[in-house]
Formats: C-alpha cells, structure tokens, sequence
C-alpha cells in the first residue's frame, strides 16, 4: 500500500520546479540588509550604552550615593576589586557586587525608575 503512495506522489515530484543559484543569491541580499538594520537600531546602540555603564561604574570611589538594581539606595563606603561595601543606614553596611549598579545619583537628587 506504501508503495502505491509513492508511485502516485512521483509526477509531482519530478514536476516541481527547481531554482538555480539565483535563487540563493536573491535571498542573500535582503538577509544582509536586515542583518545590518538590526545591527545599526539594536546591537550598537546597546554596546555603547553598555560601554558607558562599564565606564561609570569604573569611576566610582567611596562617598558616592548609588541606588542599585534591586532598588537599594547607599553611599559608598569601600571600593573592592569585584564588590562594594554599601552604607544604607546608620551602622547596616552591604556588600554589593559591581554589575548591580544600575544609577548614580548626586547630592541631593531623587532617586527614579527612568534612564537619564
């Protein structure tokens, strides 16, 4: 019974149409163009926002005020080599890793959700 489904399938099969290499070099171009769309609106502009997070968290000492990812809000009291020890109360000091700093805020200033 297989058999016979296949016999009957075969036409079509020899039938079908068949692309060449044009066909491949025709969908090549538009994949490229998307590929560096996506590179120029998404992927760049998050590197370089990346960069200048890594730049800022770089920078900071001791006596800076930051609020972190999780919602933390501190002063710097020691600088690590990965962490940093943080003074949230009086007398309550953290140990934070580097990477949870999402702002730094100055003197004085609100802490809020939104990116400068």
């Amino acid at each position: 019974m297989m058999t016979g489904i296949f016999d009957l399938l075969a036409p079509l099969a020899q039938a079908a149409p068949t692309t060449g290499a044009g066909g491949l070099g025709g969908m090549m171009i538009p994949m490229l163009l998307i590929f560096g769309i996506f590179y120029f609106m998404l992927i760049r502009p998050q590197q370089r926002k990346e960069k200048e997070r890594k730049k800022m968290i770089s920078e900071l000492k001791s006596g800076t005020r930051v609020m972190f990812s999780g919602g933390i809000l501190g002063v710097i009291a020691n600088v690590k080599d990965s962490t940093f020890v943080i003074k949230i109360a009086d007398g309550v000091k953290v140990e934070v890793a580097r990477g949870a700093v999402s702002q730094v805020l100055e003197k004085g200033e609100k802490a809020s959700l939104e990116e400068k």
